[in-house]
């Protein structure tokens, strides 16, 4: 598990009044430039997916498709750096109206 997975587990079991509770249903507040940004990217990495797919239907040479998978993990933990990014300065931006 990864040192954002940690950090990020630890703050979401803080409730900071950052989501919203209807009806047992934890949300978030994302903006739409946040949730835009993490949708393009994660469609990339699964189109980078059924590549590898495809790369082992064709029996494409090992080596070839480990680089692909790390390829994914690698933009994988980039989604994950950028969401908690994301989810962060939601917060803070949440909190600070809240002060006003």
């Amino acid at each position: 598990m990864s040192e954002v997975t940690v950090h990020l587990e630890q703050h979401m079991d803080q409730d900071m009044g950052c989501c919203s509770h209807e009806e047992g249903e934890r949300k978030g507040h994302y903006s739409d430039r946040s949730n835009s940004s993490l949708a393009d990217r994660l469609n990339r990495i699964e189109g980078q997916i059924r590549g590898i797919k495809s790369m082992i239907e064709k029996d494409i040479y090992y080596n070839d498709v480990l680089n692909q998978i790390a390829s994914v993990q690698a933009s994988l933990n980039s989604v994950e750096k950028l969401f908690l990014n994301c989810s962060l300065m939601e917060e803070n931006l949440l909190a600070g109206d809240k002060s006003e």
